[in-house]
C-alpha cells in the first residue's frame, strides 16, 4: 500500500493516551438484523462513552499532545460531535476550549457543549461558516486550532477502531464507515488495509452531502454550495485535499444513501439491536439495504459512529419514515 500521512506505530502508541473508557468498544453479531438484511451483521458500537460518539478517542490524542506542550487553549469548529469530545477532552488536562458551530446545529449536542464546560459560539450559516470562524478566533488569540480530518491525531485516534475491528481476528469481509470529513474513514481504512488488506473498505455518505464521495470518484476536490440530510454529523462541503489524498490510498469505493435509507436503518438500528443512533450512524445499513444484492451472504462490519440525536426529531423519523424536518 502507498504511504498514507498515518502511520500504524503512531497508531498503537495513541491507545496509550487515550482514556481506556473510549477504548475495546463492543464488537458483536446482530443476527436480528440478519433477515432484514440478508446478509451477517456485524457492530462496532462507538456510543457507550461519555460523549457518545467516536470523537473521544481523537479528541484523546490532541488534548494530551497539547498538555504535554505546555497549551492552556484550544478552538475547534464542530457541528457537535467533535466539539463535545474536545471539551471533556480538554477539562480533564485544564485546557479552555472554545467551539464554534451553527447555530442551526442539534440542540442537543450544542447543549452538551455547554454543560461539559467548553464557551460555545454560534454562527448563522453552515458547518463550513464555523470552520471559518474558528480559523479567526486562533488566528486572533494564537491558540491551536483543531481541524477534524486534518489534524493528523483525530486521524490515528479514530484509526485505533481499525486495531480492535483487526485484532479481533475478523471473520467479516468488508467495514461500512460513515464518511464525512474523513478521519474516521482514512484512519480505519489504514489500518484495515495495513493489516488485513482483504477486508474491504466500503465509505458512505449521504447523498444530499455528496462532496467527499463525489471526490473520491473524480479523484480531485468537488466541493458542494449546500447540504440537505438529517446527517448533520458528516455535512460538509469542502473536502480538504490531504484528507482525499488518504482516502484514495484507504478505500476501495464510497456510495451516497438517500435520506430515506439513513431513517429506515434508524428505525432497524432501534427495533432490531435496542440502539438510538444519530443519522451518521445508521449509513452503513442503509448502504446494505439500497444494494442487498451486493452484500447478499456476505458478513459485513458496520460502524455505529455516534448516538447523539435530538429526541423529538428522532421519534417524528421513526415513527414516519418519510418524514423531513
Amino acid at each position: 500500500m502507498q504511504e498514507t500521512r498515518l502511520d500504524t506505530a503512531r497508531i498503537r502508541a495513541a491507545r496509550r493516551v487515550i482514556d481506556p473508557m473510549f477504548l475495546d468498544t463492543p464488537l458483536y453479531r446482530c443476527e436480528a438484523l440478519e433477515p432484514h438484511l440478508g446478509c451477517a451483521v456485524s457492530i462496532k458500537l462507538e456510543t457507550a462513552n461519555p460523549v457518545r460518539s467516536f470523537k473521544g478517542r481523537g479528541t484523546e490524542v490532541v488534548a494530551s499532545r497539547l498538555a504535554d506542550d505546555g497549551s492552556r487553549a484550544v478552538v475547534c469548529a464542530s457541528a457537535g460531535n467533535l466539539g463535545q469530545a474536545l471539551a471533556w477532552s480538554g477539562r480533564g488536562r485544564g485546557l479552555d476550549v472554545t467551539v464554534v458551530a451553527s447555530r442551526f446545529a442539534t440542540a442537543a449536542k450544542l447543549d452538551r457543549i455547554r454543560a461539559l464546560g467548553a464557551r460555545l459560539e454560534l454562527v448563522d450559516g453552515d458547518h463550513e461558516a464555523a470552520r471559518e470562524r474558528a480559523a479567526d478566533i486562533a488566528r486572533h488569540d494564537g491558540i491551536r486550532l483543531v481541524e477534524d480530518s486534518l489534524d493528523i491525531e483525530t486521524c490515528e485516534g479514530a484509526a485505533t477502531i481499525g486495531l480492535e475491528l483487526v485484532d479481533a481476528a475478523p471473520s467479516f469481509d468488508a467495514v461500512l464507515i460513515a464518511l464525512g470529513g474523513g478521519a474516521l474513514a482514512t484512519g480505519v481504512g489504514h489500518v484495515v488495509k495495513a493489516l488485513a488488506p482483504g477486508v474491504e473498505v466500503i465509505c458512505v455518505q449521504p447523498l444530499g452531502a455528496p462532496a467527499m464521495t463525489r471526490s473520491w470518484h473524480r479523484r480531485r476536490v468537488v466541493t458542494t454550495d449546500s447540504t440537505d440530510t438529517i446527517a448533520d454529523g458528516v455535512a460538509g462541503r469542502h473536502p480538504i485535499p490531504a484528507v482525499l489524498n488518504d482516502l484514495l490510498l484507504v478505500a476501495d469505493d464510497a456510495v451516497l444513501v438517500r435520506e430515506a435509507s439513513i431513517v429506515a436503518g434508524m428505525r432497524m438500528l432501534l427495533d432490531h439491536a435496542g440502539l438510538v443512533v444519530e443519522p451518521a450512524a445508521a449509513l452503513g445499513v442503509a448502504a446494505i439495504l439500497e444494494d442487498r444484492d451486493r452484500f447478499a451472504d456476505r458478513h459485513v462490519t458496520t460502524i455505529v459512529c455516534g448516538g447523539n440525536v435530538d429526541m423529538d426529531a428522532f421519534h417524528r423519523w421513526v415513527a414516519d419514515p418519510v418524514h423531513r424536518p
